[in-house]
């Protein structure tokens, strides 16, 4: 589990790294800077209301309970939508093959930590079964 969710990590990044160095995770358009910040701020949000945890390179389920308030209470995973939408941003203001096959790799790094966590969840909190069917994953009342 920590093996997959560690590669999902240095997938992510890698492919962030990718972006920045092709030109294509940053715009100047007022667009993409608007929906840019938007993803800042709900990594700030689910950071606030994740509380003093600390961040993991593997999937590892913190002391303090489940978190189904804030941004958690309508997507289970709002800081690895953020970092898509963000990066996703920055792909659609940059478009190229390229940048899109990063894109993709942000996303399916995303995915390998996030059924990882999902995973791990499940064990530690039994409560997590019920919030995963009733809290969709990344995009509120649709996926």
């Amino acid at each position: 589990m920590r093996v997959v969710s560690i590669a999902g990590l240095w997938v992510m990044a890698a492919a962030v790294v990718g972006l920045m160095y092709s030109h294509a995770l940053l715009s100047s358009s007022p667009v993409v800077i608007g929906v840019q910040v938007v993803a800042v701020g709900l990594v700030l949000w689910a950071r606030i209301t994740f509380g003093r945890r600390s961040f993991h390179a593997a999937a590892d389920p913190t002391e303090g309970g489940l978190v189904t308030t804030g941004p958690y209470h309508f997507v289970r995973h709002p800081i690895y939508t953020a970092a898509c939408l963000f990066c996703w941003a920055g792909i659609l203001g940059n478009v190229s093959l390229v940048s899109v096959a990063l894109g993709g790799s942000v996303v399916l790094g995303a995915f390998m930590r996030m059924l990882t966590e999902e995973r791990l969840l499940v064990e530690r909190y039994p409560a997590y079964r019920q919030y995963a069917q009733d809290t969709k994953r990344m995009v509120p009342y649709v996926f």
